[in-house]
C-alpha cells in the first residue's frame, strides 16, 4: 500500500484529584484496544471509543491511500489519577510499538489533555515528549484534545496540530478527527506550522462553559465562535490553521489549570495575533465566568410544581456528581429529598451501585424488597439511603447510544435494573457513566416525553441528548454535594495558580507584548 504511514495511538481520560485512583479494569471497561483491532473498531458502526479516532481514519480513507500504524488506545471514564505503574506499561508498549514501526510519516494521537497519574501531572506532556523523541523533529505530529483539557507548554512545544473540540456538550468529536486526519495531509504534503499558547487566570466552572448558540450564559462559546471568525478573515484566512480554546478542568488541580488558547498557523506572527484576540475577549468577559445554581430546597419546591399538568417538565442536573468529571455517581441528596417529599412521575438516572443492581437481578422483576443505596460506603458524599422499592426492570446487555456524546457507541452498562421507589424510577447500574443518553431510561422502556420530572447525574452533556424533550429553561442545575460541584471555592486546591477566578478575586492578567 502506497500513501503516508501513520501511527495511531491515544490516552484519554479526564481526572479528578479528589477522586480514587483509576485502575487497569477502569480502561477495560471502557475502550483498552491496541494494534488491528484498533482500526477495524474504529471503522465498526457502533465502536466502543469516543469519535475522534473513527472520524480521523474515515476521513483519511476518503482522502486516499494511507497506512495505519496501530499502536493502542487507552480511554476510560472520568476518574481520579491513574495508577503510575499501568501508565508505565502504557508507556513501554506505546515507545515498543513506535519503534518497531520504522519510518513514519506522521502520528495521530487522541488525548483528552486533563489526565493525571499518581506521580505525574501532565501523562500527555510525558507521552507526546516520548513521541517526539521516537520519530525526530520533522516528523509531523497531531492531536486531538477534549475541550476540558488544561493545556502545559510542553503539550504544545512537541506537537505541529493542536486541535481542541469546539462544541459543549461535546458533539463534534469525529468531525475534529477529520480535522487531523486533513492537517496530517496537509503536514505530509510539506507545510509546516508554528504554534502559539495563551493562558489566563480563570479557571471556569464547567457550567459556565457552554457553547451552544441557545445556551444560557455562553463567555465560552463567544471565544470560540471568535476564534472561527478571525481565522476565516483577513489578515488571517489562509495562515490561521486552527483556533482552540480550552475550558480546562479545575478538578485535575494541576499547576496549569487555567482557560487556555491554542493557535496553529503557518507563521507565528499569525498565531500569536489570534490566540492574543481571543484571550482578550475571554478577559473581558471574566465576569461572567461565576456559576448560578439552584438550592436543593428550591429543586424539590420545583419538582413539585410540575404536578400541574400546566406547567412544564423540568430536568434536574446533578452537577456535583457527575460521572463524567470523576463523581462516583451515588450520592444522594437529591433522590433522598425528592422521594421524602413525594415527589411522583420521576425518573432518575443513573446510580452506580454495583451491589444493588446485583441484588436486583437476583430478586427477578416483580419483587418487592428494601433497596439499599451505599451499602459498600464510598467517599464522604456517598451515604446510605434505604426505601421500599420494586424491581421493575432488568438488563445485563449493553446499549447502543442513541444522540448526544454516545451517539452510535456500544456502552457497557453491566447488571442493572429499573426500580420503582414509590413515584420514582430509579436506573441502577454496576458500570459507572454519567446519564447523558435517553438510552439509558429507553433501554427499560421508559417514556422520557410522560415523565414530569427527570434527574440526571450529569453536568452538561445531557443537553446534547435530552434536548429534544428539554429546552434549556426547563433544566435546573442543583447545588447538591458531590466531587464535581461547581461552587471552587469548597475544595482544597494543592497545585493550581493562583490567584484564579472565579476563586480569587484579586486575579489580573495583562496581555503579552
Amino acid at each position: 500500500m502506497s500513501g503516508p504511514r501513520i501511527a495511531l495511538l491515544g490516552f484519554s481520560i479526564e481526572c479528578n484529584r479528589f477522586a480514587p485512583v483509576a485502575t487497569e479494569a477502569d480502561f477495560a471497561s471502557r475502550t483498552l484496544i491496541g494494534g488491528p483491532a484498533l482500526v477495524s473498531e474504529a471503522r465498526s458502526p457502533a465502536p466502543r471509543m469516543l469519535g475522534e479516532l473513527p472520524g480521523f481514519i474515515a476521513a483519511m480513507d476518503a482522502a486516499g491511500e494511507w497506512e495505519a500504524v496501530p499502536s493502542v488506545l487507552a480511554m476510560a471514564e472520568p476518574n481520579g489519577p491513574v495508577n503510575q505503574a499501568f501508565f508505565d506499561g502504557l508507556m513501554r508498549r506505546w515507545e515498543a510499538d513506535l519503534t518497531a514501526a520504522g519510518a513514519l510519516d506522521g502520528v495521530y494521537l487522541v488525548l483528552h489533555g486533563a489526565g493525571l497519574t499518581t506521580a505525574d501531572h501532565d501523562p500527555e506532556g510525558t507521552l507526546l515528549t516520548m513521541v517526539r523523541r521516537i520519530v525526530g523533529p520533522d516528523t509531523p505530529v497531531v492531536a486531538t484534545f477534549d475541550l476540558h483539557a488544561n493545556v502545559s507548554e510542553t503539550d504544545v512545544a512537541m506537537l505541529d496540530g493542536f486541535i481542541g473540540y469546539r462544541t459543549n456538550p461535546h458533539l463534534d468529536m469525529r468531525e475534529r478527527g477529520a480535522e487531523a486526519a486533513a492537517l496530517i495531509r496537509r503536514l505530509t504534503s510539506g507545510i509546516r506550522t508554528c504554534l502559539s499558547r495563551i493562558r489566563l487566570p480563570i479557571v471556569p466552572p464547567t457550567v459556565t462553559q457552554l457553547t451552544g448558540p441557545d445556551a444560557p450564559n455562553r463567555p465560552y462559546g463567544e471565544m470560540i465562535d471568535l476564534g472561527q471568525q478571525l481565522m476565516h478573515q483577513p489578515p488571517f484566512a489562509g495562515r490561521v490553521l486552527n483556533v482552540s480554546v480550552l475550558g480546562g478542568f479545575a478538578f485535575a488541580d494541576t499547576p496549569f489549570n487555567g482557560l487556555t488558547v491554542v493557535v496553529t498557523a503557518t507563521d507565528q506572527d499569525a498565531a500569536n495575533n489570534v490566540a492574543r484576540q481571543v484571550a482578550e475577549a475571554g478577559w473581558a468577559r471574566r465576569d461572567r465566568f461565576r456559576p448560578s445554581l439552584t438550592s436543593l430546597e428550591d429543586a424539590v419546591r420545583l419538582a413539585k410544581a410540575t404536578e400541574d399538568p400546566a406547567h412544564p417538565a423540568l430536568v434536574f442536573a446533578d452537577v456535583a456528581d457527575n460521572p463524567g468529571g470523576g463523581g462516583r455517581g451515588n450520592t444522594m441528596a437529591i433522590l433522598s429529598a425528592f422521594h421524602a417529599a413525594g415527589v411522583r412521575n420521576a425518573l432518575v438516572g443513573v446510580i452506580h451501585d454495583p451491589a444493588l443492581a446485583a441484588e436486583a437481578h437476583r430478586l427477578g422483576v416483580g419483587a418487592p424488597f428494601q433497596a439499599r443505596f451505599n451499602r459498600d460506603g464510598g467517599d464522604e458524599f456517598s451515604k446510605p439511603f434505604i426505601a421500599p422499592a420494586v424491581v421493575s426492570g432488568l438488563r445485563d446487555q449493553p446499549i447502543r447510544g442513541r444522540r448526544g456524546i454516545y451517539a452510535s457507541n456500544t456502552i457497557d452498562l453491566g447488571p442493572s435494573a429499573a426500580l420503582t421507589l414509590d413515584g420514582l424510577t430509579v436506573i441502577v447500574l454496576s458500570n459507572r457513566y454519567q446519564c447523558a443518553d435517553p438510552m439509558f431510561f429507553e433501554a427499560f422502556g421508559l417514556d422520557i416525553a410522560a415523565a414530569r420530572v427527570v434527574v440526571v447525574k450529569s453536568r452538561g452533556h445531557f443537553r446534547g441528548g435530552f434536548d429534544e424533550f428539554f429546552r434549556h429553561d426547563q433544566v435546573i442545575e442543583v447545588d447538591a454535594p458531590g466531587l464535581t460541584s461547581p461552587i471552587l471555592s469548597r475544595f482544597r486546591w494543592q497545585h493550581m495558580p493562583r490567584p484564579v477566578l472565579p476563586i480569587d478575586d484579586t486575579a489580573d492578567w495583562t496581555p503579552p507584548a
